[in-house]
């Protein structure tokens, strides 16, 4: 009975052998690279969303079935990791509320685990995207896709859960040492929470990892009486990429 081959792989043991296969490790990393690079041409990737880019299956897992985002929504989707999380606390809910839906990233999440979303944006090429991608994770018939202004829409608006990630700047919100409220767009973040909260006191709020946590958690005494909250800092592999805030029944849900 012959013994068993060893699976590992063995180290090449002569000069020779050891000086040809690193030059076969760096052909390798090298066509990779190249494979990557042509990729990134054919996809048209700026060298604004480049480091986007490379986590492109960080934002979204399907990535590779054709999923599409414009130049903004390379740096403001919510990664998926944390949008699922951030989906599982309105589990059950009946209507889902998504204020600035960008390319769907968020509301693709919440229409698995909820009856109903609402995805808004005022941008129609994101809402256009957000639907193409929903179609992509079958869930496209969960959500109604509307192109408007939420802050005129709100007064029209029912549901049981409202998120808001609202634009931060782009990616210069990361020079700000203390990233206050004020400096949301298109509004400040006083006024969008009291616009979300006439619809439900149940907000989600996704927001800078460098935002001023005694000004979040100002928010919940806008209520009377005060609202439950929750502050909650959001890592992927190990990075911190925002802080989400909950607010009422979803706070410590």
């Amino acid at each position: 009975m012959s013994p068993a081959k060893d699976s590992a792989v063995v180290p090449p043991s002569t000069r020779k052998q050891r000086k040809r296969f690193k030059r076969k490790v760096k052909i390798k990393g090298r066509r990779r690279a190249q494979k990557s690079e042509k990729i990134k041409e054919k996809e048209n990737v700026t060298p604004l969303v480049k480091k986007y880019w490379i986590q492109r299956y960080d934002l979204f897992s399907k990535y590779d079935f054709g999923v599409k985002l414009d130049e903004e929504g390379w740096f403001s989707v919510t990664p998926e990791e944390i949008a699922v999380r951030q989906a599982r606390r309105c589990a059950g809910a009946g209507v889902v509320i998504d204020a600035f839906a960008g390319v769907g990233g968020n509301a693709i999440q919440f229409a698995k685990v909820c009856q109903h979303v609402v995805a808004i944006d005022i941008d129609p090429n994101k809402v256009a995207l957000a639907f193409h991608n929903a179609k992509i994770y079958g869930v496209e018939d969960c959500i109604d896709f509307i192109v408007g202004d939420f802050f005129q829409l709100a007064p029209f608006l029912k549901g049981d859960v409202v998120f808001l990630s609202p634009p931060w700047g782009g990616p210069l919100y990361k020079a700000k040492e203390n990233f206050t409220l004020d400096l949301l767009k298109p509004k400040d973040g006083y006024s969008l929470f009291q616009v979300a909260q006439a619809i439900t006191p149940n907000i989600i709020m996704y927001l800078p990892r460098n935002i001023d946590l005694l000004q979040a958690s100002e928010l919940s005494w806008l209520s009377s009486p005060p609202l439950d909250i929750e502050v909650e800092e959001n890592f992927v592999w190990g990075n911190s990429k925002g802080i989400t805030v909950y607010f009422g029944n979803v706070a410590f849900a």
